[in-house]
């Protein structure tokens, strides 16, 4: 599970985030970190759209290599 710390460090850079949610990278989530609770991440999508993700997923800078769930 990502940390809050680490959650709060995308929200003030404004650091564009990939959500990696299975092994299909289709799949991944791209967008910035608005908010924040026990369970749940709110993402804010490009298309201005909003998500709730787990927070079990793999989060990581969207500009790095993509971080497989499957290996």
């Amino acid at each position: 599970m990502i940390s809050d710390e680490t959650l709060d460090q995308y929200r003030l850079s404004g650091e564009k985030v990939r959500v990696v949610r299975d092994g299909i990278p289709e799949n991944d989530v791209r967008g910035i970190v608005v908010a924040w609770d026990d369970t749940q991440v709110l993402i804010r999508k490009p298309n201005r759209n909003v998500v709730k993700l787990d927070r079990n997923y793999i989060y990581q800078p969207a500009k790095e290599p993509r971080i497989s769930p499957v290996d």
